[in-house]
């Protein structure tokens, strides 16, 4: 089995906890950008899709640190507004605005348009010396009339998934946990193990 570390390339306690169980099975030495003696600024998300900024994050750690970096990039993505807000998911509506603006800024956006389909997305990106890997998954929903539930974050309490009826702000986390879009993604990454411990062993010495 490759000794080689990877470097979980977020600050997000979530994602790294998440992160580490699917690698488990691999035994890898896992860091996280907490662990790196010295700190880099983040990179600016300039990619024109997930996958871009999934990349350009994962290649940006992995350049930095000299180590493998497992990075991923996420949002939202609204039929009838053409995709938006789509890596900008973030950002929607400005920079300053919390959570919960944020939803009633797509949520007035979305006033009297009868086509409330939406999906989220995610792709994972693994990257070392100009080579990577990606994995990606999505959950199919709609945009809700309103906001309900307090559980989640982001736009959690206006996207409805269909096969319960609530808000993903409305369900439990670990049920949410067990459908989401990084979930999908991670349970695509899980499947590729062997795939990964291969495209690390071409760099381990001895």
């Amino acid at each position: 089995m490759p000794n080689l570390p990877i470097l979980l390339a977020t600050s997000n306690p979530g994602k790294i906890r998440e992160l580490g169980a699917i690698l488990k099975p691999l035994n890898l030495t896992l860091l996280t950008l907490a662990d790196l003696k010295d700190q880099y600024p983040p990179p600016a998300e300039t990619g024109a899709d997930f996958l871009a900024n999934a990349l350009l994050k994962a290649r940006y750690y992995s350049d930095q640190s000299h180590l493998p970096a497992l990075a991923d990039d996420s949002g939202l993505e609204v039929k009838a507004l053409n995709g938006e807000p789509g890596v900008h998911s973030a950002r929607y509506g400005g920079e300053d605005l919390g959570d919960l603006k944020r939803s009633a800024y797509l949520l007035k956006k979305m006033a009297n348009i009868a086509d409330r389909k939406a999906r989220f997305r995610a792709v994972l990106a693994l990257a070392y010396k100009g080579q990577s890997l990606t994995w990606s998954g999505e959950l199919v929903g709609e945009i809700a009339l309103e906001a309900k539930g307090e559980n989640g974050f982001g736009y959690d309490p206006i996207f409805i998934e269909p096969q319960s009826g609530l808000t993903l702000a409305q369900m439990p986390l670990e049920a949410k946990n067990r459908i989401s879009h990084r979930a999908r993604a991670g349970e695509a990454l899980s499947l590729d193990l062997a795939k990964i411990a291969a495209f690390l062993g071409q760099f381990s010495q001895g």
